[in-house]
């Protein structure tokens, strides 16, 4: 019995950090909607980042310009066959965020 607790504690340890979600305050310039694909143009301190979703899917926003709280998902985590992130309202600091929209990540 105790052997199943260790079995089970080390395999815990090992997937926590698998599962850790990368996030960082961001600022989106410009949105835009070209044949049902959502296009945001992200600025992440001096790197432009585009996201993307399929216009009628669950998640896929149209949001406004402005600050936002953007949250890499872990590998394989999210509707998209990609590196899936969340975007949330307010910045880091803020403990009341809304999640706004789930996107597909395209680094320029």
């Amino acid at each position: 019995m105790k052997s199943i607790a260790t079995i089970a504690g080390l395999i815990l340890l090992v997937a926590l950090p698998a599962l850790a979600q990368e996030k960082s305050q961001v600022s989106v310039k410009s949105t835009d909607v070209s044949n049902g694909v959502v296009i945001v143009t992200v600025q992440n301190g001096n790197k432009s980042i585009e996201l993307q979703c399929n216009q009628g899917y669950n998640g896929c926003t149209v949001v406004r310009p402005g600050t936002y709280e953007m949250v890499i998902l872990p590998k394989n985590w999210g509707m998209y066959d990609c590196a899936n992130v969340e975007l949330y309202s307010g910045d880091t600091a803020s403990p009341d965020k809304q999640k706004v929209g789930s996107y597909c990540l395209i680094t320029k």
